[in-house]
This record gives structure tokens, C-alpha cells and sequence, in this order.
């Protein structure tokens, strides 16, 4: 007889084999990567099909290039921030301008597409073969969604390969939306290396994760390139520059040279400060003399001539940020320099807002072209690097001149809160080796002050004078200073009473100023500088000559 089965019990198993088969599914799906696609249009952000999403390296942009037929057009600003900062937009003539070492070119903007400058809306728009010609780039163009890859960094690039046939995710995890297949022996990108994932970026710019078990380790990949265009060439000098600064405010104290070098020794190099800009419209005031060129001659010295933007009531971003006014200072600069047979220009131009930054990036550049047309050396004083001193871009400015002189003076200054050194040790040093962080050692000059201030406290208000060496040491021996070596900032320090008043110096002589030369052999620079003739003590040249030498 047959055993009847209870059908209650039949459906209990069947639940129950359903609901295993429901888990060993669930958990099966759990592990089976998925390759449903993400929407490309809503990763990338594009809504527009006249606008193209811009990709440069592994970072996708939010401005977007805009599209005329096959040809793509980057924003000016887009291409300055990321690719080439050499395309100056000149708004006086609607037209970009484009330095190269040898020629300044000229290309108008037009306000249709097809040329090389696109004034659309009014924002100028670079074609990227434009961009190309100049600059090195790998560019990808791709549709369905619209998108421009753009590699630029070819060396030391850290990689990993695809060791099979695999997928770059949104974001890390088997079930997370695929951004791009990848094939066995392709080359990413790598971002950065977690856990299980790394996160990557393919050449033709899509941004993600992908499992790290499918990717080898981490190699560097190092691409050979073409040379695009032609590379600076530099006027230096076959031995150390040693340069000091003399202020000569008019033609009649020219004369004074013979007597203000006198008792000058190893010096090869003196900057009169003759050029200045005297209005907006770029036009200076010249006070060089060929008798003053003739007799530095005589004596060994090569000379370049110093412009600056003291003038009151000039805004040196009118004169720069205007074409025709820039290109006026040019012009009488180096016809200036011809005129007068010197050896080379020295721009001290300060107090750079942010707002001219890029134009006297620009006014660098149109310089060196002229000047090394006219075998003329172009020299820039800078402060010491400081947060808010970044805009003046020493990367780009040691590109295109030939020495970046660090003025390392003025740590403490007329209207400074507190009395201080006006150049200790550790802030030279400090601001020697941030400089060289962008510009080549070999082109920088370390500049020095021949002069001290004397600090004056008097019921809670603090002054200050600039005084020369001679005059410290009087003052000093005058009120029987305390005296005593401050290591922490590699000075002599002085302090008295007088008057009710407390009296404080930090005094500059041969001590601190072999302690600032012995800097150019630390860090290998091109030489030293120093402001002002007539503020040091006669003995000064032979330490700086020996320090000077003791690094070579």
C-alpha cells in the first residue's frame, strides 16, 4: 500500500526549494559584475550638441568647447589655465597674441567659426589645431556625447595595464555602471590605488574605477615627442654675476659714477636705475649717458639699465594690459638701450596687483624678444615668494628672461607693526629655495641689502629710517649700543635708550652679508646683487668676493 503524502508538506518544500533557489540566485547575481552602461550624457554633464565637454589629463572641466561642424573651439581661459598660457587675449585689438622666443604673432579674431579665433558671445574661442601648433598635446574628439580629450603630460606618468579584458567603472564596485571597456595591454592613468580598486583615467577620457586584480602594478611611462616650436636660448654670463644697483635719478648724477665706484672691487655688473615709466601710455623717462656706459666699460662693468613703475599717479595695468601702451615701453626700452651702447635691461617693477599679472607675464615676453633681438641681457626683480605674490608666476617669468634676481631685503619694512631684521638668514634662505622650486638655480641672483633700519619706539608708535653700514656702525659706537651676535636670524642686534625713546637694529655688515653669499654656493645660483652703492662699508666687496668665489 502506498504511503499518501500530505500536501501540506509538499508545499512547504516547494517554498522552501523555492526560497534556496531564490538565495543561491541573489547571492549567484551578487557576484556577477554588471555591464549595464552609464549614461554618458548625464556623467559628463552635457545638454548642449553645439557644446563639447572638455577632458584635460584626469580631470573633466565645467566649461565646455563649442562645436562647428568637424572643428572644435577651447575657451581662451580654459587654454591659459591648463594648456598653454602663452595665448594673450589682446581686447584693444580683438586679436590673440602669441609669443615664441624669436617673433611676437598677431591672429584677429573673426565672428564666424573657421578660422583660428572665434569671438562667439563675446568670449574668444581657440581652435584646438590652432592650440596644437603651439603646444604639445595628444587630443582625442569623440561624439555621442560630445567630449575632447586632451593629454599633455607625457613624462613620468604613473600607469598601471590591463592584464584582461575588463571594464572601467563609475565607481568602485562589480555592480557599479561601466564607463568604458578595456581591452587586454591597454594603457590608465592611475589616480589613485585603494583597497581592491584604483581609480584611473583612460586616454580618451573617461574618469573611474577599475578592480585592481585586472591591472598590473604601477609603472612610470615616459613618451617620446616631437618638439613643437622653438625653445628659449639664454644671455648669461660664463661667471658668477655680481651686480649692485645704483640709483641715479638724473642725467647730471651720471657724473658721479667715478667717485661712487672708486673704491669698488669684483663687482661685474652695475644697474643704474635710469628708466622709469612716467604716464599710461607707456612712455618713460631716460636718463642714460654714453660717457656713464663708456667709463663702466673701461672698468670691466657691463651695465643694465633698471626700469621701474614708482611714478605716482600711473597704474601699471593700464600700461600693460593695453597693446599699444605695452608695446610703446618695449619699443623705448630697447631703442633706450641701442641708443645708449648698454648690456642689458633690469625690470623692478612692484606693488603687482593680481590684475596685471598676466599682463606682465605678457610684457615679459614681448621684452625678451626685442632684447634678445639686440644681444640685450633681460633681467626681473621679484620679492621674496609669498603666498599672495604667486600671480607674478616665477615658472613662467624664468622661461622667458634670462636671470630671476630675488630681492631679499625689506622682511621688515617702513610701516612694518613690529621692528625686525630687514633680511635674517633663515627667511633668505627660505625664499632662495622656494624661488629655485620654479626657476632653474642657475638663472637666479640672490639680491642683498647694503643698508639696515633703525627702529625707533616712542610712547607705543614704532618708525624706522634706512640707514648705510657706516652710519649703523656710528650710531652703535655713538650710544654705546648693546651689541651681541643673534643666531636665529645670523645678525649683529642692537638696542639703546635715548630721549625716552628705545632704539633697535638688526645691523647688516661683513658677518650677515658672508653668511647671505655662502647661499650661492649652497644652492648653486648665478651670483648675487646688492642695494645700494653708497650704502656699504669699503670693505664689503672683498668679503662679497670672497664668498662669491669660495662658490665657484
Amino acid at each position: 500500500m502506498k504511503r499518501r503524502i500530505n500536501p501540506v508538506v509538499v508545499v512547504c518544500m516547494l517554498i522552501a526549494a523555492v526560497t534556496l533557489i531564490g538565495i543561491v540566485t541573489t547571492l549567484i547575481m551578487r557576484r556577477i559584475p554588471t555591464r549595464k552602461q552609464m549614461d554618458l550624457t548625464e556623467y559628463y554633464g552635457q545638454t548642449d550638441d553645439s557644446e563639447a565637454v572638455i577632458i584635460v589629463g584626469t580631470q573633466i572641466l565645467e566649461q565646455k568647447a563649442v562645436m562647428s561642424g568637424e572643428q572644435s573651439y577651447l575657451p581662451v581661459d580654459v587654454v591659459d589655465s591648463y594648456l598653454n598660457q602663452r595665448y594673450y587675449w589682446d581686447e584693444e585689438g580683438q586679436q590673440i597674441l602669441y609669443a615664441t622666443p624669436s617673433e611676437l604673432i598677431y591672429t584677429p579674431a573673426s565672428a564666424e567659426a573657421g578660422g583660428d579665433v572665434w569671438l562667439k558671445d563675446g568670449t574668444a574661442y581657440l581652435n584646438l589645431d590652432f592650440i596644437k601648433r603651439y603646444t604639445d598635446l595628444d587630443t582625442y574628439v569623440y561624439q555621442q556625447p560630445n567630449r575632447i580629450a586632451i593629454q599633455k603630460d607625457f613624462s613620468d606618468v604613473s600607469v598601471v595595464t590591463a592584464t584582461k579584458d575588463t571594464y572601467v567603472r563609475y565607481r568602485g564596485g562589480i555592480k557599479s555602471e561601466v564607463l568604458s571597456r578595456v581591452n587586454k595591454g591597454d594603457n590608465l592613468i592611475l589616480m589613485e590605488e585603494l583597497e581592491n580598486w584604483d581609480q584611473v583615467a583612460t586616454w580618451d577620457g573617461y574618469i573611474g574605477y577599475i578592480e585592481k586584480s585586472s591591472v598590473s602594478d604601477v609603472q612610470n611611462l615616459n613618451m617620446d615627442r616631437e618638439a613643437v616650436g622653438e625653445s628659449y636660448t639664454y644671455l648669461t654670463m660664463d661667471q658668477p654675476v655680481n651686480l649692485v644697483w645704483h640709483q641715479v635719478m638724473s642725467t647730471d648724477a651720471n657724473a658721479g659714477l667715478s667717485e661712487a665706484i672708486q673704491n669698488m672691487t669684483g663687482v661685474n655688473v652695475i644697474s643704474p636705475t635710469w628708466f622709469y615709466v612716467t604716464d599710461n601710455n607707456g612712455n618713460i623717462i631716460n636718463n642714460a649717458t654714453v660717457d656713464y656706459v663708456s667709463l663702466a666699460h673701461e672698468k670691466g662693468l657691463k651695465v643694465w639699465g633698471l626700469v621701474d613703475n614708482f611714478t605716482q599717479d600711473i597704474s601699471t595695468y593700464e600700461v600693460l594690459s593695453r597693446t599699444s601702451s605695452r608695446q610703446n615701453l618695449v619699443s623705448q626700452l630697447v631703442n633706450a638701450a641701442v641708443g645708449a651702447g648698454i648690456d642689458g635691461i633690469n625690470v623692478d617693477f612692484e606693488q603687482l596687483s593680481e590684475d596685471v599679472g598676466v599682463h606682465f607675464l605678457e610684457f615679459l615676453r614681448e621684452l625678451s624678444i626685442e632684447c634678445h633681438k639686440n644681444n640685450l641681457v633681460l633681467s626681473v626683480d621679484n620679492p621674496v615668494p609669498e603666498d599672495f605674490t604667486s600671480h607674478y608666476d616665477r615658472a613662467e617669468q624664468g622661461k622667458v628672461v634670462d636671470y630671476v634676481i630675488i630681492m631679499g631685503y625689506d622682511e621688515h619694512y617702513v610701516g612694518s607693526e613690529e621692528a625686525g631684521s630687514v633680511a635674517s638668514l633663515p627667511w633668505v634662505e627660505k625664499g632662495i629655495q622656494d624661488t629655485i622650486a620654479e626657476v632653474p638655480a642657475q638663472r637666479v641672483i640672490n639680491a642683498v641689502p647694503f643698508y639696515t633700519r633703525l627702529w625707533k619706539t616712542e610712547a607705543g608708535s614704532l618708525s624706522s629710517e634706512a640707514i648705510g653700514m657706516d652710519t649703523a656702525q656710528e650710531v652703535v659706537n655713538t650710544n654705546n649700543a648693546q651689541v651681541y651676535w643673534d643666531s636665529d636670524v645670523s645678525q649683529n642686534y642692537g638696542s639703546f635708550e635715548k630721549d625716552g625713546c628705545t632704539y633697535q637694529i638688526w645691523i647688516e655688515d661683513s658677518q650677515s652679508i658672508a653668511a647671505k653669499v655662502q647661499l650661492v654656493q649652497k644652492y648653486n645660483l648665478a651670483g648675487v646683487a646688492a642695494w645700494k652703492l653708497g650704502f656699504e662699508n669699503s670693505s664689503i666687496w672683498q668679503v662679497i668676493t670672497d664668498n662669491l668665489s669660495a662658490s665657484n
